[in-house]
């Protein structure tokens, strides 16, 4: 089973507006409420795609019961931490030309709820992969990584790390089963400038060696690397209109393991990876992913 942890999950509002100004009352129109959070957008996809998941993090308030509700509504199943504090909305407008961000902060989360967290992992009876994805809520501070990972080693749990934080540097001495770096985060995380295949290829190669056994490296509308320690890929890229990238990772990453997990060749895997992440980036929020099979036939896939 896979498990997917978003330790600071969010609803995301998606607006879209037009001749967006200050100190005026914007009207806009096509609101989308819903449940977020980088992990739980994995499993929502996964569950498209016809593969279980269940979701842990921390959840609290009308926002966190609503998440939950919502994914078990999805078919999705939850195993919630409860907090006292009130789980974030996050607000993504869209006026026709650009698209703007509001992230919150997240709620705060005490040191017995991280135990409790801690305590559900370690007795996961059926969990062979869990895939950690986002921000960390105020409270828990980035060691708390190494407390998981160290259970994951211990139970034979093979770890996914989909995290911007610097600190993910640091957790590639528990040999991670996947990571899945930005074209920007290998730049500010690991100082890897990627311009061209053959500096990809030095830092995968550089990646694979400090531990980490599978990279998608994801470069947005520049295409994707991934590579397994011994052979790279690179798979082009979709053009599409942006509406919102606030899912799109997420989604790539999901249509991946969908594949990747369950025995696909990696070129499927690619292609699936840039489909989705391509039509989720053309819609608000997670969208239908009515083009995705029209999408996979315009991506190529080439060994380096």
């Amino acid at each position: 089973m896979i498990y997917t942890l978003t330790m600071n999950p969010a609803i995301d509002f998606n607006i879209t507006g037009s001749n967006i100004r200050k100190n005026y009352v914007n009207r806009t129109w096509s609101p989308v409420y819903t449940p977020n959070g980088k992990g739980v957008n994995v499993s929502l996809v996964l569950k498209h795609f016809g593969y279980k998941s269940v979701v842990m993090g921390f959840f609290g308030g009308f926002s966190g019961r609503y998440i939950i509700e919502e994914l078990r509504n999805a078919g999705v199943e939850a195993e919630p931490v409860w907090v006292d504090d009130i789980t974030r909305i996050n607000v993504f407008l869209n006026d026709g030309d650009d698209e703007y961000k509001f992230v919150n902060k997240g709620p705060f989360v005490s040191g017995e709820n991280q135990r409790e967290l801690l305590r559900k992992i370690e007795n996961l009876a059926d969990c062979e992969y869990l895939s950690i994805s986002g921000s960390l809520p105020p409270g828990v501070d980035e060691e708390y990584y190494d407390k998981i990972a160290r259970i994951c080693k211990k139970k034979y749990i093979k770890l996914i790390l989909d995290i911007s934080s610097p600190y993910l540097k640091e957790l590639l001495k528990y040999e991670p089963f996947l990571i899945k770096p930005n074209d920007d985060e290998a730049r500010q995380i690991f100082g890897y400038e990627i311009i061209s295949d053959e500096s990809a290829a030095a830092a995968l190669a550089s990646l694979s060696k400090q531990g980490a056994r599978n990279i998608l490296l994801t470069m947005g509308d520049k295409g994707a690397y991934f590579t397994d320690g011994n052979e790279i890929y690179f798979s082009t890229a979709q053009k599409i209109k942006l509406l919102s990238s606030a899912c799109a990772g997420d989604s790539a990453l999901a249509a991946f393991l969908s594949e990747f997990l369950h025995g696909g060749r990696i070129e499927d895997a690619m292609k699936k990876s840039a489909a989705t992440g391509a039509n989720v980036a053309e819609s608000n929020a997670l969208g239908n992913f009515s083009n995705v099979e029209r999408y996979s036939e315009n991506i190529s896939i080439k060994k380096l």
